[in-house]
């Protein structure tokens, strides 16, 4: 796992992450994991798959005619991208 320091941090927002690490019970380190974590992944975001396989449900695609179009897709890797 990676780890981050974050300096010059106000004296009032550490405190603010102290108290509300104490109010969930838990370290301000995990408090801060946890704020993170809920800001860059909420968990209302889209995720493809879920909304690919739900839009194959409403139009009535079925395992047979999803596996076909597996069989279909071109399977070829992708080249990397160069910069130059």
């Amino acid at each position: 796992m990676a780890t981050v320091t974050v300096r010059n941090l106000p004296d009032e927002v550490h405190r603010a992450l102290r108290v509300r690490a104490a109010m969930h019970g838990r370290s301000t380190e995990a408090e801060i994991r946890d704020i993170l974590e809920s800001t860059v992944r909420p968990p209302e975001r889209l995720r493809l798959g879920t909304a690919l396989a739900e839009l194959g449900r409403r139009v009535g695609l079925t395992d047979d005619e999803a596996e076909h179009l597996n069989q279909l897709r071109d399977k070829t890797p992708a080249e990397p991208m160069r910069f130059e």
